[in-house]
C-alpha cells in the first residue's frame, strides 16, 4: 500500500506549525485536492482528444466538475476540488497512452494551492498583488500569472475568493504574508491560532 502524501500544513509537513488566518480574511489549504498538469508538445491535442475543452491562454473552462486552467499553449492544469473521479480517470488514461501526450508538469507535487476568502479578502489581495483584481476587471474565467505576497504565483477568482498556486516550499512564508496583509486591511478579528 503506497504511503499517503504529507502536505505542508499537515502534521509533519514542511509548514507544520504555521498558522492559517481565519475570520475577515481566511486562508484555506487545498493542496491535498487532486490536480493534473501537462506541459509540452502534444499536451493540448491529447486533452482535446479526450473531450477536455481548452480555453485561451490565461483563461479557465470547466470540464466534468473540474477547472481547466490554460497557462500556456501546451501548459494546462486541471483542478478537481469536487471532481476527483473524472480527473483520476483522465490521469490514468494519460499514463497508459502511447501517442504524443506531453509530459507531467508535477503540479500536484510541486505547487501549493491556497484560497483567500472572507469579507476582506479583496482588500488583502490589494496588499499582496499589484494587479487590479477587482471583479469588473478580473473575472471568474481569468488567470493572472504574477507575484502574490512576493512569490511567483498563478491566481484566479473562485466562487469563494481568490485561489493562489505557487511553489510548495513557500507555504509557511505565504501564510505569514497573508496574515500580515489581513492585519493591515481589517478592523475585524483575524484568528491565527485555528486551522481551516
Amino acid at each position: 500500500m503506497p504511503a499517503s502524501p504529507v502536505f505542508p500544513f499537515m502534521p509533519g509537513g514542511a509548514a507544520d506549525g504555521a498558522s492559517l488566518p481565519s475570520g475577515a480574511v481566511m486562508l484555506t489549504d487545498l493542496t491535498g485536492s487532486l490536480r493534473f498538469g501537462l506541459k509540452g508538445g502534444g499536451s493540448a491535442g491529447w486533452l482535446a482528444s479526450r473531450g477536455v475543452p481548452l480555453p485561451a491562454v490565461n483563461r479557465i473552462e470547466s470540464w466534468r466538475g473540474a477547472r481547466v486552467l490554460r497557462l500556456g499553449n501546451d501548459d494546462i492544469l486541471l483542478l478537481a476540488e469536487d471532481a476527483d473521479n473524472a480527473l483520476a480517470e483522465l490521469a490514468g488514461n494519460w499514463h497508459g497512452a502511447i501517442e504524443p501526450k506531453g509530459y507531467s508538469s508535477w503540479r500536484e507535487e510541486g505547487w501549493a494551492w491556497l484560497r483567500l476568502s472572507g469579507p476582506r479578502a479583496p482588500s488583502a489581495m490589494e496588499r499582496l498583488c499589484a494587479l487590479d483584481l477587482r471583479a469588473d476587471r478580473f473575472g471568474t474565467e481569468d488567470i493572472a500569472q504574477t507575484r502574490v505576497g512576493h512569490i511567483e504565483a498563478v491566481t484566479f477568482r473562485s466562487q469563494a475568493g481568490f485561489d493562489v498556486l505557487f511553489d510548495i516550499t513557500a507555504s509557511a512564508y505565504f501564510a505569514r504574508m497573508v496574515t500580515a496583509a489581513a492585519r493591515h486591511c481589517t478592523d475585524l478579528p483575524i484568528d491565527t491560532e485555528g486551522r481551516t
